[in-house]
């Protein structure tokens, strides 16, 4: 079989599970190429050897350009904070390297365009590029998408979409990348609200056409952490707080209401400051013939209401997205043997790997993610002067 030679650049939180697909998915998954985890990237020379050998990586590079630039590497994986996105994925794909992109894309509009431009330049010659929003590649999420465009809830009238965690409610939580507006780009409409508007439209099939958003920072600074060798995408929990404080200029909520293109009306949350919440994605869809509920802190299920049934048996039916004939499922146990957060992410890497293969551009693509960009910079300036903001297209 001929091998898709991978670099990453990062090896934390993002890092750890993006290795874990590329170690599992050729084992589960009949997939023309088999990946190569040749070398990953970062600063720290010294974690990034512990995170080679944890990880499963075969060589090391503290340059990402070095990383790019070696004929081992067919395809460049890019796990680190959104201020580096963009020259990282444009350096590689102008190298003529495929690459696969966290989300959200890009921390600017400015910078989400050049990606796409450099990606749709590169597509031309056979380089294709994804942005890594792996909440898609849940089979119950997969599933729902199905149902509605088979028009099981027909005519869609309301989407609701929550995003809640509360890793930093505590006012003494440490001053991470992820609260740093030079870093992350945004707080948590662009950490995690990003996430819920790339699934309701993915879902539903319809954009996004305009909004009107709220932004609220309740904790202003914060201790200022200890320096950590994590700086290619640190974990999101706590740690010891120190003495020196620092600003928090993002923001730790963010909600706005929507219409879509083809007429639905939306409803968006997206906090980290719900107290008890720890990963709760919840999608609600309402349309004229049905509805579907998902909730991803009970990821192996969804929640589909037929309002063609007589009233007297209707009510919201509870499926186990783990049969052989759901999306992604069969490659794996027996049904009702569950799936967890980490398979969202080998799916991922299969689908990534057979477009490849197959000279297919892959979904979510730059030009996806882009548009994801200009939703969320949207959101940024009604909530800066109240009024209501088309989204660019």
């Amino acid at each position: 079989m001929n091998t898709l030679g991978v670099g990453m650049v990062g090896y934390a939180f993002m890092g750890a599970a993006h290795s874990h697909a590329w170690r599992t998915a050729p084992r589960f998954f009949d997939l023309p190429l088999l990946p190569a985890m040749n070398v990953i990237g970062g600063r720290h020379p010294d974690a990034l050897a512990t995170a080679a050998d944890r990880l499963g990586w075969a060589h090391t590079e503290t340059d990402w350009r070095a990383l790019i630039a070696r004929d081992d590497v067919d395809l460049v994986d890019i796990c680190t904070p959104g201020d580096t996105h963009a020259d990282i994925a444009i350096a590689a794909l102008e190298a003529g390297k495929h690459v696969l992109c966290e989300k959200p894309l890009a921390n600017t509009v400015a910078e989400a365009e050049a990606m796409a431009e450099a990606a749709a330049t590169a597509a031309a010659g056979g380089v294709r590029s994804m942005v890594g929003f792996t909440y898609r590649r849940v089979p119950a999420i997969a599933l729902a998408r199905q149902l509605v465009a088979e028009g099981r809830v027909g005519r869609i009238h309301h989407v609701r979409a929550q995003y809640l965690q509360d890793w930093i409610v505590d006012p003494e939580a440490p001053l991470s990348w992820r609260l740093q507006k030079a870093k992350a780009g945004s707080g948590a409409l662009g950490d995690i609200g990003a996430h819920i508007v790339d699934l309701t439209q993915f879902i539903t099939g319809d954009r996004i056409a305009s909004v009107s958003g709220l932004l609220e920072t309740f904790v202003t600074e914060r201790p200022v952490a200890a320096a950590s060798a994590a700086g290619e995408g640190s974990t999101i929990g706590g740690g010891a707080a120190g003495a020196e404080r620092g600003p928090v200029d993002v923001d730790d909520a963010a909600v706005f209401i929507a219409r879509f293109a083809g007429g639905a009306v939306g409803s968006f949350e997206a906090t980290r400051f719900a107290n008890g919440r720890k990963n709760a994605i919840r999608i609600e869809i309402n349309g004229s013939l049905g509805s579907i509920a998902f909730d991803f802190e009970d990821m192996n299920l969804l929640h589909l209401y037929d309002g063609t049934e007589a009233s007297e048996t209707a009510g919201f039916r509870r499926i186990i997205v783990t049969e052989p004939t759901h999306p992604y499922a069969g490659a794996w146990w027996p049904p009702g043997h569950l799936l967890g957060y980490e398979h969202g992410f080998t799916h991922q890497v299969v689908d990534l790997v057979r477009d490849i293969a197959e000279g297919r551009d892959p979904a979510p693509s730059f030009a996806d993610g882009l548009n994801i960009q200009r939703v969320l910079a949207a959101v940024e300036a009604s909530a800066a002067d109240g009024t209501w903001k088309e989204v660019a297209t």
